[in-house]
């Protein structure tokens, strides 16, 4: 593939932004979330929360209600008891927290969906990475949320869907898995071709950074041809859409 280092550094540069925006209350993306792929995911688990919730509570209260119209009214201790139930229920739910993926588990359903998992994966891993990967993490955050539109609609058994599945469903989280492995002591120790783990983790995924970025262009590709064929074929029926339309007009005057 071609050199994509100029895009690449846009796009770590826009990661950046996006991290600094995150961190201060972000607009773009939830808290904390490196794309929008592990965003959505956050989002349906959130408002899977809050449907629970509600249905807890209208539970509560048609028990409460019941139970009033037996006993001819709860009194006092009832309404604390209702509210103590309502307080126990929000509470539950809220400790459901968002599940991280597990590793055996990214590579599994569409590729699309693989995506965002990987997202929801790799946010996790993040606090044990040395901060120069983090950013390198960062930047693959964005860059995955524009393989995300790309690969809507995409034949799970296109060569472009295979990569995409091997490159971020198993090369990516391999590699991360593989450096935490490594002893925390020795990701600071030169090896014998002069680097450290810590950098050659850095290094490994700015690899595969620039070969995602490669894969979402040759995807782009293709609906850019599919785009300009469109509009060769609508010039050639309707005309050139950039002449006057009045030219007509004025020829039948």
């Amino acid at each position: 593939m071609g050199d994509y280092t100029p895009d690449s550094d846009r796009i770590l540069a826009e990661a950046r932004r996006v991290r600094d925006d995150n961190r201060s209350g972000g607009r773009h993306r939830l808290q904390h979330s490196i794309g929008r792929g592990s965003a959505e995911l956050k989002a349906k688990h959130y408002a899977k929360k809050l449907v629970q919730m509600a249905l807890g509570v209208v539970a509560v209260l048609v028990a409460a209600g019941v139970a009033g119209a037996i006993l001819n009214g709860i009194g006092f201790w009832g309404v604390m008891l209702t509210l103590l139930a309502i307080g126990l229920v929000v509470g539950a739910v809220s400790m459901n927290k968002v599940k991280t993926p597990r590793r055996a588990d990214i590579n599994k359903g569409d590729v699309k969906t693989m995506v965002g998992r990987t997202e929801l994966w790799l946010e996790a891993q993040r606090p044990a990475l040395p901060p120069p990967a983090v950013k390198v993490v960062d930047g693959i955050g964005v860059q995955l949320d524009a393989l995300g539109v790309q690969l809507e609609g995409l034949d799970q058994n296109t060569p472009q869907a295979v990569e995409v599945r091997k490159l971020v469903g198993e090369h990516l989280p391999e590699m991360v898995d593989s450096y935490r492995k490594v002893p925390q002591h020795l990701r600071n120790e030169k090896r014998a071709d002069g680097k450290t783990p810590d950098e050659q983790l850095t290094d490994s995924l700015a690899k595969i950074s620039k070969e995602i970025d490669g894969i979402t262009r040759n995807l782009a590709e293709g609906n850019l041809d599919e785009l300009s064929v469109r509009g060769r074929f609508l010039e050639y029926k309707y005309g050139d859409p950039a002449s006057p339309v009045d030219s007509n007009v004025e020829g039948r005057d």
